[in-house]
């Protein structure tokens, strides 16, 4: 595996929020996105993902509470909890969750 300078990757992303899978670690997988001033709708997953915020600041809602998550903050949310993006989040965001498509054995 090669070195990976997680800024640099982030910012030469087309657009923002759109994450890039850089690798897994057994059954999660480990991505880097860009964030823009946009907001994300709210979405739930049966699984629980790490956000971890490298620079800037994430604006999350989490159950319908504002929670911001500042740069070098990691914030973990548990599996079926409903989250949202707010509008000025803007920075490179580490995601770790399970991957959609787990190895088959």
């Amino acid at each position: 595996m090669s070195l990976i300078n997680l800024m640099d990757t982030a910012a030469d992303l087309p657009a923002g929020w759109r994450s890039l899978a850089l690798g897994h670690v057994g059954t999660a997988c480990v991505k880097v996105l860009r964030m823009d001033d946009l907001p994300v709708e709210a979405e739930c997953h049966e699984a629980a993902e790490a956000l971890l915020v490298l620079d800037g600041q994430l604006q999350l809602e989490i159950s319908g509470e504002p929670v911001p998550v500042r740069a070098g903050e990691l914030y973990m949310i548990p599996a079926g909890t409903p989250h949202a993006v707010r509008p000025c989040s803007r920075g490179t965001l580490v995601i770790v969750e399970l991957r959609e498509d787990p190895p088959s054995n």
